[in-house]
């Protein structure tokens, strides 16, 4: 059951994530904004939210899927798979 509602909310807990990470606000995060070109991420940053998105969720996200992590649509999408798998 926690995994449905998890499934819901994973888009707007990510935006949160990111908001925090970035110290600005989650309606500020696009979904389709690059981490880094456009919000200015740097990889301590990226780091710190893929740490916070594993621990949230209990997950291991595989490195493979480390270079994919460039904007919000594409982290949840690869959060969702991971979750479904789980």
């Amino acid at each position: 059951m926690a995994d449905v509602k998890a499934g819901r909310n994973v888009e707007q807990d990510i935006r949160e994530l990111v908001a925090e990470i970035l110290e600005s606000e989650p309606q500020e995060i696009g979904t389709d904004a690059h981490f880094v070109k456009d919000l200015g991420m740097d990889s301590m940053m990226a780091l710190e939210l893929l740490a916070a998105v594993e621990k949230k969720y209990r997950i291991v996200i595989p490195e493979d899927a480390l270079p994919k992590f460039t904007d919000l649509r594409t982290t949840v999408t690869i959060v969702e798979g991971i979750l479904k798998k789980k």
